[in-house]
């Protein structure tokens, strides 16, 4: 989604014209949740589309070539239907294709590589009447007219940025794919989670001499069960070096500087990876008119119906949780859909 905008008057007749038919229910975003809910849509007998920008499960797509769940198959499982893996916990390998399979067996109305650009609540303008859609969304491709919107987006596209010099480098990069790029590299790993101690542990197993840096004193709780014991391990015995109590400050070609204890350092390096985490498209929520309560900016909903304070607007996934990306994940949302459906049904 991008280029959103707020601005009932800026649709013509001949932009309305060229909009397909009218939707019950207008989906965005293609991820488990996503799907999730077109399942539950097109059981109900619902007219739907899904919108996905990117391609089908586009976060999913971007994980690590190697990761693995810190949930077990049968927790990502959709709609009852099993979820085999090799391992109890699957990999994004097995994950992107149980997802992909199950699209195909219900064959889902997704619109993949599409962009929304613009929805206009029509709500709010004087020409509504009671026979027409609630929202017009504008797409990359096309305009739909729909009368309820899942907003189901994620979080992973957009990267909490450390906004210091040097962060716009080529050696720079906010994700991390696979570890063989950094063998015999300097690499600067920045954060202390999943995705952060994933990639320390990876790129030292293919050759590369690893500083990870951490702002707080420890290795984050919320670390896998099973990785957190390696990666302490593997800093007890020096094959990680570790800066406790440590901010980076600046970036250049070869070096970075760093912050440790009120002291400074600048350390030689070849790339940075600041897997610092990520944020949820809260300014979408906002132009729609969608309320954001406290630090965490938690989107205001109803937890029963997943309905949010703009009427017919609804909420699935890690976005209910505002900046608390890990409150909600696959296992703990796939019964957003459900909710939304029977609320959706009960007005019809």
């Amino acid at each position: 989604m991008s280029a959103l905008q707020e601005n009932s008057n800026t649709h013509s007749a001949k932009d309305i014209a060229d909009s397909i038919h009218e939707l019950d229910l207008l989906i965005i975003g293609g991820g488990p949740i996503g799907i999730s809910s077109a399942i539950e849509a097109q059981k109900a007998g619902l007219d739907y589309v899904v919108i996905e920008k990117g391609c089908l499960t586009n976060s999913l797509f971007n994980y690590p070539l190697e990761m693995q769940f810190f949930s077990s198959s049968e927790k990502l499982e959709l709609q009852s239907i099993p979820f085999n893996s090799i391992e109890s916990k699957p990999r994004r390998k097995e994950a992107l294709e149980y997802y992909r399979r199950l699209v195909s067996h219900f064959n889902l109305q997704i619109n993949l590589f599409e962009k929304v650009e613009e929805v206009i609540d029509r709500s709010r303008s004087e020409t509504k009447t009671a026979n027409k859609s609630s929202f017009l969304v504008k797409t990359s491709k096309r305009t739909y007219k729909t009368k309820h919107l899942v907003i189901a987006t994620g979080f992973f596209d957009i990267p909490a940025l450390l906004k210091i010099p040097g962060e716009k480098l080529p050696k720079v990069s906010h994700y991390f794919k696979e570890a063989h790029y950094y063998t015999g590299q300097k690499v600067a790993i920045i954060g202390a989670s999943n995705s952060a101690v994933d990639a320390a542990l990876a790129c030292y197993r293919k050759g590369a001499k690893v500083s990870l840096i951490i702002r707080g004193s420890e290795v984050g709780p919320r670390v896998k069960y099973w990785v957190r014991p390696d990666i302490i391990n593997r800093i007890e015995e020096g094959s990680v070096k570790v800066y406790y109590n440590t901010q980076l400050s600046e970036i250049t070609t070869r070096t970075i500087t760093i912050q440790q204890n009120g002291e400074q350092q600048t350390l030689e390096n070849d790339f940075v990876l600041a897997l610092t985490g990520y944020r949820p498209h809260l300014n979408f929520l906002s132009l729609l008119g969608i309320g954001l309560e406290g630090f965490s900016k938690i989107p205001i909903h109803n937890p029963t119906s997943m309905e949010t304070n703009v009427p017919g607007v609804y909420l699935a996934g890690v976005i209910c949780g505002g900046l608390d990306t890990h409150k909600w994940f696959i296992e703990n949302s796939r019964d957003h859909g459900k909710k939304i459906i029977s609320q959706i049904l009960k007005e019809h």
